[in-house]
């Protein structure tokens, strides 16, 4: 039998919930406490395994601290891309980066930093050791 994958938009949405439960230091163990829910459930949300319905998206958002709709927010689009002005959505990388307990302190202690020309440095700094190891 083949496993399915798992959908796009609950891939998203769990690592949104998991981003923000590192953003505010919480673990597994203590989110699944505030739902009522084993950390293992949370794992499976976050993973996008399981899908999160409604009540407990809505249950999250409220222990986490943010409105549902954080959840969605770069959401990959489904079916046709709509035209207008709308903006383009930041890459999946970026999003999966930030989900990252690495991504969030670099983003965190980064954004500390007051003087832009040393924020400046480090972004070239990254782009010098980055373009090092393609070589």
């Amino acid at each position: 039998m083949v496993k399915k994958a798992p959908n796009p938009i609950d891939k998203h949405v769990g690592s949104r919930v998991r981003m923000r439960r590192m953003m505010v230091g919480m673990s597994q163990e203590k989110l699944g406490e505030h739902l009522g829910i084993t950390f293992q459930q949370i794992q499976k949300y976050e993973k996008g395994t399981n899908r999160i319905g409604a009540s407990r998206l809505q249950q999250i958002s409220t222990v986490l601290g943010v409105p549902v709709a954080f959840f969605f927010e770069g959401a990959p689009t489904v079916g046709p891309e709509g035209e207008g002005f709308s903006e383009e959505q930041s890459p999946a990388y970026v999003s999966d980066f930030l989900a990252t307990s690495d991504g969030l302190t670099l983003t965190r202690n980064f954004m500390r930093i007051s003087d832009p020309k040393v924020r400046r440095r480090i972004v070239d700094l990254v782009i010098a050791i980055a373009g090092e190891a393609e070589a």
